[in-house]
């Protein structure tokens, strides 16, 4: 597919085909928004270098972005990319706990810097993961069950610091994506995660909230994803839509964590916070908020989990729809009982849906899950469009 041109909720090929975006975080308050290249336009016109000078325009993003965060997370630093801010917090984590010990999910992915991409095994069987490094399973409640997910996550955990410990290496961070994205797109229970962080919080390990995928109001009732489980991190991670499109990034800390980092160690990023970046982060916050797409997420996600549900009904091959806001799964499998994955199906389900105009993907060790992220400017006619597709592609399947 090449593509040339993107409007709202819509990209363009060639040939000027368009295509329903329902896959897209970056762009997600949808492409080419107007406020957001009038943002970028004018504080191009008038400035952009490093940030080794003041502008208040920094200044005054930050204090927005905080706002948006837990009185305890009270700092910032700007990076250009996820990759670098999951490098970044991770770097704090340590210099700060003493240890090197990360604990992750068996199909995370984090980014791919040379530390991050090897705590990112869902980037393949190249991945070799590190001696200081331990994987747990996700909180797959379809899997485990809605009522053991969260004890046996808690139990990993438990057990993956007792191992570090075990093999002379000190735990700093536990590194997980609030919705777990790579593993398999698993929101709820909500809370299932708690357990699991008073435990890492207790054995004396950071909590990294790895929010470049699930932030931004992206799972509906929560600015962040962790919010949904009651939790408290102690670095955050962000990228991908925080410019929509326009490369910006960045860790969101508590102060007491950032501050040995800060005192002991130069760190320095070139294009992290430019001006143009900012303006862009700024548009995109205050779209969120004034076009109110936080509640858009809330109500159109929860309309089409309630119609996915719907088309289960009518699809023996849809073993489960999970999600939360605008960031949904469907785990698709040949046989219920034996929630055997069809990952040969998911293919052709995502192939047929582009076929019909709708762009989704799949995730999951298993390559069977569709993972469906509609923009945040989805309205209930565009939802319609993308369940008619996905109903005619399964009918085509059966």
């Amino acid at each position: 597919m090449h593509t040339v041109r993107g409007e709202g909720v819509w990209l363009y090929d060639e040939s000027g085909r368009r295509y329903l975006d329902a896959y897209n975080n970056v762009a997600s308050i949808g492409h080419c928004h107007p406020r957001v290249v009038q943002a970028i336009a004018e504080q191009a016109a008038r400035l952009n270098t490093h940030t080794r000078y003041l502008q208040e325009g920094i200044l005054d993003y930050a204090e927005s972005l905080l706002g948006t965060f837990p009185d305890a997370l009270q700092q910032v630093m700007f990076t250009c990319t996820g990759s670098e801010a999951n490098d970044l917090a991770l770097r704090i984590a340590r210099h700060y706990t003493g240890g090197t010990g990360v604990i992750i999910t068996r199909f995370a992915y984090h980014g791919v810097t040379g530390d991050i991409s090897s705590l990112s095994p869902s980037l393949g069987a190249s991945i070799q993961l590190p001696a200081h490094a331990r994987t747990v399973r996700a909180p797959d409640a379809y899997r485990l069950g809605a009522e053991q997910a969260g004890k046996l996550f808690a139990e990993d955990v438990r057990g993956a610091i007792a191992d570090l410990r075990a093999s002379g290496i000190k735990p700093a961070a536990l590194l997980i994506d609030g919705i777990f994205a790579s593993d398999g797109i698993f929101a709820d229970p909500q809370g299932c995660i708690a357990e699991a962080v008073a435990i890492a919080h207790a054995e004396g390990l950071l909590y990294i909230a790895d929010e470049v995928q699930c932030g931004f109001a992206r799972t509906g009732a929560h600015m962040w994803g962790f919010q949904r489980h009651g939790v408290q991190p102690d670095l955050v991670s962000l990228g991908k839509p925080m410019g929509n499109g326009q490369p910006i990034a960045g860790v969101v800390v508590r102060p007491e964590v950032l501050e040995p980092f800060g005192r002991s160690m130069r760190y320095f990023n070139t294009f992290g916070g430019n001006p143009v970046s900012c303006a862009a982060g700024q548009a995109v916050l205050d779209v969120i908020h004034d076009e109110g797409l936080q509640q858009r997420s809330t109500q159109i996600g929860a309309y089409l989990l309630g119609e996915l549900r719907k088309l289960s009904e009518r699809h023996e091959l849809i073993g489960d729809v999970r999600g939360a806001g605008m960031f949904l799964g469907v785990e698709l499998v040949t046989d219920r009982k034996m929630k055997t994955p069809a990952a040969e199906q998911t293919r052709r389900v995502v192939n047929g849906m582009r076929e019909r105009g709708v762009l989704i993907s799949a995730a999951g060790p298993l390559e069977n899950i569709l993972k469906i992220r509609p923009l945040l400017t989805f309205q209930s006619e565009h939802a319609d469009l993308l369940l008619q597709a996905l109903d005619e592609v399964l009918l085509e399947l059966a």
